[in-house]
């Protein structure tokens, strides 16, 4: 994909409308669509200017650039575009936690659907209308139980980095079986069972020779909902005491002498 030649940054997206329509049919919702779709079937290398103009049909690559402007400014589109797909309430309810554990959930869906936007999005600014308007939910979440802007936008980064830091190990564990040619449960079942042989030789392993003998424990998603419980409880004892803050710990009293 196109690459901006100057040293410096490009434009940003969000400050060029899309071109008004001339004799083409051609929309930027139409090219932002048809990157999505490329992206979710190969991947992040899949994504060139070239297969998404193929996507569309009798169009160039670099008859796209008037609607997109950049590489950039495509990703910047697509992020936000499936961004949308996570539903926002309009105003926070009574229950923090139920808000911040819903916009999680359905984000990490998203986010599965799209394994691209893990690795897609640390590499631009957080910005687009659904973005910014899913950041200003979990802000105003945080703000009402006592926290200030700052403390409530390094929350929120937390939990985003949980998600964005478990979709990226998903979408490598799932490159990982493509290249190996575990496609299939048996075909992983086979390859455990090599590895274990490996693990018994010696004796020096032995619980984890007993764990690969019969695989159990919790999947991807279950971890997901644990590793998530554990921040919510974690921001939960740094809540201020009120508006539904978990109670401070109160110190220890030194016994009298």
């Amino acid at each position: 994909m196109k690459e901006n030649p100057s040293s410096s940054p490009a434009p940003l997206i969000w400050t060029h409308p899309s071109p008004r329509r001339r004799r083409s049919p051609l929309e930027r919702d139409d090219i932002v669509r048809a990157a999505v779709s490329v992206a979710d079937e190969g991947g992040v290398q899949a994504l060139t200017m070239t297969a998404v103009a193929k996507r569309l049909g009798p169009y160039t690559p670099m008859a796209l650039y008037r609607y997109v402007l950049s590489k950039d400014g495509l990703t910047d589109l697509m992020l936000d575009s499936v961004t949308a797909e996570i539903p926002v309430p309009d105003e926070p309810g009574d229950d923090w936690r139920a808000d911040l554990h819903a916009v999680a959930v359905e984000t990490w869906a998203m986010v599965k659907r799209h394994l691209w936007y893990a690795q897609l999005m640390p590499t631009r600014p957080p910005l687009g209308p659904h973005l910014m308007r899913r950041t200003e939910f979990l802000l105003q979440v945080l703000v009402r139980q006592g926290l200030t802007v700052g403390e409530a936008m390094t929350y929120a980064a937390l939990l985003d980095r949980h998600l964005l830091g478990s979709a990226q190990q998903e979408a490598e564990e799932l490159a990982m079986r493509r290249r190996h040619g575990l496609r299939s449960p048996q075909q992983l079942g086979e390859a455990i069972t090599a590895a274990r042989d490996l693990a018994a030789e010696g004796g020096r392993h032995p619980l984890l020779t007993e764990w690969m003998a019969a695989p159990s424990g919790a999947g991807m998603d279950e971890q997901f909902e644990l590793s998530l419980a554990f921040l919510l409880d974690g921001i939960a004892t740094r809540l201020p005491h009120r508006k539904g803050g978990a109670t401070p710990a109160t110190p220890a009293t030194p016994a009298t002498p």
